[in-house]
């Protein structure tokens, strides 16, 4: 295997669109801020949007949106925040719609959540492709996160989604080609 040497880079100080086209994130540096937080890496040309809701039953997951536009098969990419009983777990699911503001998905982990957090989902087609919780730190401290093989491949393009500027992280730099 050659070295690739048309790797280029985008710098995101808060959540948003970092590459618009087609490519394969190769890896990425985010700066840690005065809170914990998280890095949600997205296939997805637009920003994801807050779910209300959602239980664990088993591996079935139901998510609760008002207005959700889905239809049964759709793809989505889907982050869960700390429910009662754990966190359903992120990744990219197919939607089975029971009507217009509840769906559910088929998770590859079983288990019991009462009373879910908020997460966040993808329009139809958009994927998720990874989190990152990340640490508080007194001072700003840069962290390098690289990715093995040819890099993670992003159909549509790669959002980044992320805490305040200053608080959770204090940006993010992806490098892709």
């Amino acid at each position: 295997m050659t070295m690739q040497y048309d790797v280029k880079a985008a710098h995101l100080n808060v959540s948003g669109l970092a590459v618009n086209t087609r490519t394969r994130l190769k890896g990425l540096v985010y700066t840690c801020g005065t809170s914990a937080g998280t890095i949600n890496i997205w296939d997805t040309l637009t920003a994801p949007t807050a779910t209300t809701s959602y239980i664990r039953s088993g591996t079935t997951v139901t998510v609760t949106l008002a207005g959700h536009g889905l239809n049964t098969g759709d793809v989505v990419g889907l982050v869960f925040a700390a429910g009662t009983g754990g966190y359903a777990t992120n990744g990219t699911y197919v939607v089975t719609v029971i009507n217009s503001s509840t769906y559910t998905v088929t998770d590859i982990n079983s288990g019991t959540i009462t009373s879910g957090g908020a997460g966040f989902q993808t329009t139809a087609g958009g994927r998720w492709l990874f989190s990152m919780h990340t640490a508080a730190q007194t001072q700003p401290t840069t962290i390098p996160v690289s990715i093995p093989g040819e890099g993670v491949l992003a159909s549509s393009g790669i959002y980044c989604q992320m805490g305040t500027a200053g608080t959770a992280q204090n940006g993010v730099t992806v490098f892709y080609g």
